[in-house]
């Protein structure tokens, strides 16, 4: 398993342990890819994940830059298509910052992290 698959299972469990049903992982489209599709009672929301074991090169957050954003707006788009919901949608970023032996697993949830234009 890589450290991008081991951090999306740790993001995993820890949206299940604050309320969230997990409907899909990895999503793929022509467009884009959204490593978790969850949902609550008020939100369907996207989850990019980004996994890192140090921060020397940024935050896992500044990842997801705008070209990013719109590969993941596509695929949801994709995804609310064949998927209809009430429910309103939204963008969330999950960083995972992991020692090298996996002892240390810290996760930030960052809810709504961009908004579409």
């Amino acid at each position: 398993m890589t450290i991008g698959e081991r951090g999306e299972q740790r993001a995993a469990e820890f949206l299940q342990r604050k309320g969230f049903r997990v409907l899909c992982r990895n999503y793929h489209t022509r467009r884009g890819e959204i490593d978790i599709i969850c949902a609550d009672a008020q939100y369907i929301t996207f989850v990019e994940v980004k996994t890192r074991s140090n921060t020397r090169f940024g935050m896992p957050q500044e990842a997801v830059t705008r070209a990013k954003q719109q590969k993941l707006l596509l695929a949801a788009q994709q995804w609310l298509l064949n998927h209809p919901t009430s429910l309103q949608p939204r963008f969330d970023v999950i960083e995972v910052l992991v020692s090298p032996d996996w002892q240390t697993c810290r996760i930030h949830h960052i809810p709504n992290a961009f908004e579409v234009m």
